[in-house]
């Protein structure tokens, strides 16, 4: 099991892939990275040698932001947003789509679970 940027990384997939399950890290820049550090993309994490995965982890060192310090940049960045009471701030704040979705149908994933408004079932016929 190889650890990449204190991610276990699958052992069973091709390294172009496996270096996707970094936060920070997707299939564009997963090339880049292989690129630059000389490991063929096709070859199983498992395979890989020691040397090939203190390159590619000095590569991802030395050019990309990753992990835990990419989340602290990313919440630091939507806590600003709320503070200044921006636009897109509000919308974090209400737990509303912040990048102009329709609300009226659709925006499931941020709003939750559908609550029925009481009153509009239709009523069981009582026996007279």
């Amino acid at each position: 099991m190889a650890r990449i940027s204190g991610v276990t990384i699958p052992d069973n997939k091709q390294i172009h892939v496996a270096l996707t399950y970094v936060f920070g890290i997707g299939p564009k820049s997963s090339a880049d990275i292989l690129s630059a550090a000389k490991v063929e993309p096709t070859v199983r994490a498992k395979n890989l040698t020691d040397a090939e995965i203190s390159r590619i982890q000095e590569v991802i060192n030395d050019k990309f932001t990753v992990e835990g310090e990419l989340q602290r940049i990313v919440a630091g960045n939507i806590k600003r947003l709320k503070e200044i009471n921006s636009y897109r701030g509000m919308r974090h704040k209400a737990n509303l789509p912040s990048r102009g979705q329709r609300t009226r149908t659709n925006g499931r994933t941020r709003r939750g679970r559908k609550l029925t408004v009481g009153g509009t079932a239709k009523k069981a016929p009582s026996k007279t």
